[in-house]
């Protein structure tokens, strides 16, 4: 017996369109089938001007994020037979739309770029830096992060304050702070402490629950925290041992 299920699509082209719309499309759906697929076959053979981003289909690069069924999820990773019911697909909040199911990420990644995501050294090694499991331990969190953006699109204060950092880069931040062949930690948590830093995260742990990578930014957040304190009390800048 074939089966259909109902998709509520997100739409909206800035350049011609006044107000957003939901679209519905009758999708014949299989055993196993993703959202990504779905939204293929939505593409291929109902409408052709859908827009929707992606890239590696394997949950790795994170381009295919979106709002579904009222949680950030990855398309490629979410099966359409464990949704109930109809499936509303969004696209990230809190980021401009450039067109559907598709958003702006330019500002995301220079929030990105703005805190150096990448070792920083006093001078030129002697010889190469190399670290303990127990210290490689310790970034594996920032490491595994795939900027999807879930994070941001899911936090409040994303939207209520346009130069807060957000999760995702202040956990990118954290990642180099607790990296013990980081030279300017002091710098680190100079970034952390600025505008846009750790203390407007107000710890809704909304980050936590949308990370398709089951990663924790609130406690990189708290690990910058502590850093700070840490600084004020004591003037160290040091990551955590």
């Amino acid at each position: 017996m074939t089966e259909f299920t109902t998709f509520k699509i997100f739409r909206f082209d800035p350049a011609t369109d006044k107000a957003p719309r939901f679209d519905t499309f009758q999708v014949r759906t299989r055993p196993g089938q993703n959202v990504l697929e779905a939204l293929f076959e939505i593409l291929e053979f109902q409408d052709s001007s859908l827009a929707f981003r992606y890239s590696c289909r394997g949950a790795i690069c994170g381009s295919c994020a979106l709002h579904i069924n009222g949680k950030y999820r990855l398309a490629c990773q979410t099966l359409v037979q464990d949704l109930r019911g109809e499936l509303v697909i969004q696209p990230l909040q809190h980021l401009p739309i450039i067109k559907d199911l598709v958003v702006d990420m330019e500002g995301f990644m220079e929030k990105f770029a703005s805190i150096k995501p990448y070792l920083q050294a006093l001078q030129e090694p002697e010889k190469e830096r190399l670290q303990s499991p127990q210290e490689r331990e310790r970034v594996d969190e920032g490491v595994s992060c795939i900027l999807c953006a879930c994070c941001q699109a899911s936090c409040p204060m994303t939207l209520t304050h346009e130069g807060y950092l957000g999760p995702a880069i202040l956990l990118q931040l954290d990642r180099f702070f607790q990296d013990s062949r980081e030279a300017e930690k002091a710098t680190r948590l100079d970034t952390a402490a600025g505008e846009g830093g750790v203390w407007r995260c107000h710890t809704v742990f909304n980050c936590v629950a949308v990370c398709p990578k089951e990663l924790h930014p609130a406690e990189a957040i708290s690990h910058l925290k502590q850093g700070l304190v840490a600084r004020k009390l004591f003037g160290k800048s040091k990551g955590h041992k």
